[in-house]
């Protein structure tokens, strides 16, 4: 059941009326878990007992870090932490470690059988959130949950469960006990976000995954034109179907009544990579330097301290990404560039040369090409692919192949402005008045255009493989 199927719209709706029907929040509330376990089971039922033990287990080492002191505080954060990491390692990374493993054991005839292991839906997500949980409370930044069913819900709060953003105990706790709110004002801002988010999906995202996909399945294929076309319109993909989702997620628990913090804030304007980084996938950034980068020493212990640590953080959030030494590869490179910039912006001081225009420019596309460049390992089934396709792009190898000028790009790039516009418009709180018949009109004629444009079969989120 994803956002942009007909299946969540009947979801939604019938949820809705059932939380209009109830009175105590406390009942409101049990609905909404009840309704976020539904939403996680409709993917696949056996992982809801996988959800479940999860979100006892850390609760249960909350209560106990926070009703502890040192050493045995720091103990059970150490427990909770690995504990986690055993169950995310297991599922997402046990045939990754197997397969590496074997390619050292090949020399010796030895070789090490997979286990038929299907993914959890949202896995990274949750053991990302659940660790910072039990972080909070050991540092003394945020209390436990008051219950269980507040926990519960932090944890699968349907919007967020399978792409993020993810949110810290300290931001949704707050909102939980707030409760849930429908009214017309929260409808209007959430509908109006969740729209917008459709169309970044349906009507870009989705149209050119039909160029990119057929181009990146073969890349032999194609002429180096045709690659470049399509390494372009894997950014614009990529971006417009996590930002979407990440949109719709906001959007819908909006209307809720709940606030969740915003996850991208135009990323391809960045004119460095440290900048890029805090412009995409906001609250992974955000985790990786709250709970990896600054417990591992930051920029406190000198600077080739500080290189090291950039480094690990990036492999590390690569691997996050996949079981796969293309996410490794590409989270490196942006280490190596995170490193590359600290190193310049350190010798290079601010003045009226990097302030001006041109320069600002040439940053722009120095780092937008290169983010887009970096996105082939992120998108290619494998290493050797990748690198096909680099060398494809700059002809070292021969460029010739079909010419494929997808009108679907043509059309994707004004719509991946115009939806950046409006979400920069939003975020100004430049909302359409629905309570109006013009705005009503607006409204419905853009959902009407998203439903006529729409492809056949919705395509699944990106990021839902992570």
């Amino acid at each position: 059941m994803i956002f942009s199927s007909l299946e969540f719209f009947v979801f939604f709706s019938v949820l809705i009326g059932i939380l209009l029907l109830a009175r105590s929040q406390g009942f409101k509330n049990i609905i909404l878990l009840g309704a976020s376990y539904f939403f996680y089971g409709y993917w696949d039922e056996r992982f809801v007992f996988l959800l479940a033990a999860l979100t006892i287990v850390n609760y249960a080492i909350g209560f106990q870090i926070e009703s502890t002191q040192n050493p045995e505080k720091k103990r059970w954060l150490i427990a909770g932490i690995t504990f986690n990491l055993i169950v995310l390692g297991f599922f997402k990374y046990f045939n990754f470690f197997i397969d590496s493993l074997n390619l050292g054991l090949n020399v010796l005839n030895l070789n090490l059988s997979n286990l038929r292991i299907i993914l959890p839906i949202g896995i990274s997500f949750i053991t990302f959130e659940v660790i910072s949980y039990l972080a909070d409370i050991y540092r003394g930044t945020s209390r436990p949950a008051k219950t269980f069913w507040d926990f519960a819900l932090l944890v699968a709060f349907f919007p967020h469960l399978i792409s993020g953003p993810i949110l810290r105990s300290s931001q949704f706790l707050g909102e939980i006990q707030k409760g849930i709110h429908l009214n017309r004002e929260n409808f209007s801002q959430g509908a109006q976000l969740f729209l917008l988010g459709l169309v970044r999906k349906v009507i870009v995202a989705d149209r050119l995954a039909l160029f990119v996909n057929e181009v990146f399945k073969q890349p032999a294929d194609y002429s180096a034109m045709t690659l470049w076309l399509a390494v372009i319109g894997y950014a614009i993909q990529l971006y417009c179907d996590f930002c979407g989702y990440s949109d719709m997620a906001i959007g819908t628990a909006k209307i809720l009544g709940f606030d969740i913090p915003k996850n991208f804030a135009t990323p391809y304007l960045s004119r460095s990579i440290t900048e890029f980084w805090r412009r995409w996938h906001i609250s992974l950034s955000n985790w990786l330097r709250d709970y990896l980068y600054i417990p591992l020493g930051g920029d406190r212990r000198g600077k080739v301290q500080q290189y090291g640590n950039l480094m690990i953080v990036m492999l590390l959030g690569g691997l996050w990404h996949g079981a796969s030494w293309n996410f490794v590869v590409w989270g490196g490179l942006h280490g190596g560039a995170l490193v590359v910039h600290k190193l310049y912006a350190d010798r290079i001081p601010k003045s009226s040369v990097t302030q001006a225009w041109d320069y600002q420019l040439c940053a722009n596309f120095v780092t937008l090409l290169f983010v887009c460049l970096t996105w082939i390992f992120f998108r290619s089934s494998d290493f050797s692919t990748s690198l096909f396709i680099l060398q494809k792009l700059w002809g070292v190898i021969d460029p010739t192949g079909i010419n494929w000028f997808a009108t679907a790009l043509a059309i994707a790039v004004p719509m991946f402005i115009l939806t950046d516009y409006a979400g920069h418009q939003l975020a100004q709180g430049m909302c359409l008045r629905l309570s109006s018949l013009p705005g009503l009109c607006a409204f419905f004629f853009v959902m009407f255009g998203v439903l006529f444009l729409a492809p056949a079969q919705p395509a699944p989120f990106i990021y839902f493989q992570f």
